[in-house]
């Protein structure tokens, strides 16, 4: 019988130790167990990441495809791989930007770290994205911007002292089951509570002490009207904001009456006043992608840390804590030199710039010195007939991109390789496929979002016609930029001792991390300098009580913002707010856990709002239509969702389809959460969809 290995979860960014034990014949994950020995979490496991890594879902890719005709068929890698250099080749020859890739947080850090080396040593392209730019920018630059470097300051170790649990724009029961039994456990305690911040009655919100309700895309003006409360009862921590910030009193300045703030958000001046008294008490503040994916992301995450650093609210057992959505998001962020080199080392640091060069062996100027537009500003230059091929890895923007309509058009105009392990939407649209291994036969580490690297194991080989995504990645890296990459099969263990040499002597310094030190102790937190230390608590000295930020002044900043809107108003054309979220028993663009993608997605709709538009219905279905395009939809009445709005799961492939497209001027994440919706009869559906124009005559439901 096969052996039992220690391996993470790669199903979100909670970063669960498991045990996997391949089968005993063929290929394939047999049976997978928490790991008690896991010092993330202690043996606890989500059911949902236990199914889908033992018996996913989806159709699995098995050997390359490439595009002949209208269809694609199979080839070898020899012929696969030879398509692809010679179609990029040639493309970069005059100008690097020619090319885009889009990378993702289901990488380990290792295929990240390669496939940012290709992307910027091998190519120099500026056209290229991790993923983490469609959930986690927002939070990223905010953290960058207060305290001078990206990541928490706080750990799991923090959740079970505090007693206010402030959850806001997150649903940690459907996305984080694990990381919210902590949460719970904590909060049922008689001097603790849970507070929930959400437009739409949630699973976590049905656990909640309190929950409040803003209208969709207003959490700027929900926490600047809590800043303003907090200032207005004088609930400072004056002591800490002298000592270790800047900025306060023009914060102070830019704040509006409480009053109005709330009315924009759509709540009372009382309801102000709870969230303010949360505060009160050592508090962790989470927030997720109901935070983040807004035209106003930046500047409500920077709020909301601004609330704890005005409340003291900083140290252990409080903070601000965004929670991270894909498995190595975070490792992403460190390691694939998307928003900065290895290591947060900025692309205008010329150090820095030479050190990758040397280390990587490519000219100091074929780095490009910007990171680049995001997904969104990728489409666009698609779409100006600047990028003429698109290299995918892991990623399924057709599904996931907002505006996907407009998106799969895009990708249809270049020449689009596509690197999975599953068969997704985006692989309908390619010229070549590339099959990737998946969960259970990748070796690497991933890092989840309480900075905590851990191995990944493989407990079954692959069929022949897949290869692990290292390995791909340094064949096309070598057949653009010879030399750049030992010959594949790559030992991951190399790759990861490349790249975590890097980060020495950064504020994300990983080099005192090692595989055999994975090995003896499972998991480590950075910054992790040498092979003895591991991160906790950020910024914090608790010896001496004093606290460091890695700023120009070495405190951390105040920021003022404005709220100024949300992007698509409703109006009498488009009366209805539609946001997404997560569902339970989903993942990502379900790619790995939806049985088919022929199935009506569900919409959720007040019974109030739904007996409005019941002319409309047939059998309970509809037609719901953005000004982007039209989705038949099954309704499902809830009177958890506002009456105003409608709220749908992130992980069905149409749902994208009525997303806006707008970004964040800071961080360039999309506004997924908001977006002005109609109701529409099946007859007179007129917007444009993933088939085309509809010739058919408008419809309104005023």
């Amino acid at each position: 019988m096969t052996q039992w290995k220690p391996t993470t979860c790669m199903r979100c960014a909670v970063g669960c130790g498991q045990q996997q034990r391949g089968v005993d014949e063929g290929y394939g994950v047999d049976k997978v167990r928490g790991d008690y020995d896991h010092p993330a979490t202690g043996g606890l496991a989500c059911e949902r990441g236990i199914r889908e890594t033992e018996n996913p879902d989806g159709e699995w890719l098995t050997e390359p495809l490439v595009r002949r005709g209208d269809t694609l068929r199979p080839a070898s890698w020899e012929t696969a791989l030879g398509i692809v250099a010679a179609e990029f080749i040639g493309t970069v020859a005059d100008d690097p930007d020619s090319l885009a890739i889009l990378g993702s947080g289901q990488q380990t850090n290792e295929a990240a770290y390669a496939l940012g080396k290709v992307a910027r040593g091998g190519i120099g392209t500026t056209y290229y994205d991790a993923n983490t730019t469609l959930c986690m920018a927002s939070a990223v630059t905010a953290y960058y911007d207060v305290f001078g470097s990206d990541a928490p300051p706080c750990t799991y170790d923090d959740i079970p002292e505090a007693e206010t649990h402030l959850v806001w724009g997150a649903n940690p029961a459907a996305a984080h089951p694990v990381l919210y039994r902590w949460i719970l456990d904590s909060a049922v305690e008689s001097d603790s509570r849970l507070v929930v911040v959400d437009p739409v009655e949630s699973e976590t919100a049905e656990d909640a002490d309190t929950l409040v309700q803003p209208d969709p895309g207003t959490d700027l003006a929900l926490s600047r009207a809590v800043l303003a409360r907090l200032v207005e009862t004088d609930r400072i921590d004056h002591e800490f904001v002298d000592a270790y910030t800047d900025g306060f009193e023009a914060l102070v300045d830019s704040l509006p009456p409480v009053d109005d703030a709330a009315a924009t958000a759509g709540v009372s001046p009382e309801t102000v006043e709870a969230l303010a008294a949360a505060f009160e008490s050592p508090t962790l503040l989470y927030w997720g992608m109901g935070v983040n994916q807004s035209t106003h992301g930046t500047d409500a995450a920077r709020t909301l840390i601004d609330c704890c650093l005005a409340t003291g609210n900083m140290g252990p057992g409080t903070g601000p804590f965004s929670l991270t959505g894909q498995a190595n998001s975070m490792g992403v962020r460190v390691c694939s030199s998307k928003g900065t080199l290895p290591g947060q080392r900025a692309f205008d640091d010329e150090a820095a710039r030479a050190e990758v060069a040397e280390t990587w062996g490519v000219p100091l100027s074929r780095l490009p010195d910007a990171t680049g537009p995001g997904p969104v500003g990728i489409v666009d230059e698609i779409n100006r007939g600047h990028i003429d091929a698109v290299w995918t890895v892991a990623t399924n923007p057709v599904a996931g991109m907002p505006d996907a309509t407009t998106v799969a058009r895009a990708l249809d105009d270049v020449f689009l390789v596509v690197q999975d392990a599953f068969r997704s939407e985006t692989v309908e649209h390619a010229d070549v496929v590339l099959p990737a291994a998946t969960w259970g036969e990748t070796e690497g580490t991933t890092t989840n979002m309480e900075r905590r690297v851990s191995r990944v194991t493989a407990v079954s080989d692959v069929t022949d016609g897949v290869r692990p995504d290292l390995d791909i990645i340094a064949a096309v890296g070598n057949r653009i930029e010879s030399g750049l990459f030992d010959e594949p099969p790559l030992s991951p263990e190399s790759v990861f001792d490349e790249f975590a040499s890097l980060t020495a002597g950064t504020v994300a310094d990983l080099s005192g991390i090692t595989y055999d030190r994975l090995d003896r102790e499972l998991a480590v937190r950075w910054p992790a300098p040498d092979e003895s230390s591991e991160g906790g608590y950020r910024y914090y000295d608790g010896e001496n009580e004093s606290w460091s930020f890695p700023t120009e002044s070495g405190n951390a900043q105040f920021a003022t913002a404005t709220f100024g809107g949300v992007p698509e108003p409703t109006d009498a054309a488009y009366p209805l707010t539609l946001t997404t979220g997560r569902r339970p028993d989903a993942y990502n663009t379900g790619v790995r856990s939806r049985e088919a993608t022929s199935e009506v997605p569900t919409a959720r709709i007040h019974p109030e709002t739904a007996g409005q538009f019941v002319h409309l219905l047939d059998r309970g279905r509809t037609i719901l239509e953005s000004r982007r395009a039209s989705v038949p939809v099954d309704l499902a009445p809830d009177d958890g969702v506002p009456t105003d709005a409608i709220w749908m799961d992130v992980h069905h492939p149409a749902v994208n389809e009525l997303t806006l497209p707008m970004v964040d001027p800071d961080s360039s994440e999309p506004n997924y959460k908001q977006c002005a919706v109609r109701l529409a009869s099946p007859d007179t559906s007129s917007t444009v969809t993933r088939s085309g124009l509809s010739h058919t005559r408008s419809s309104s439901t005023d």
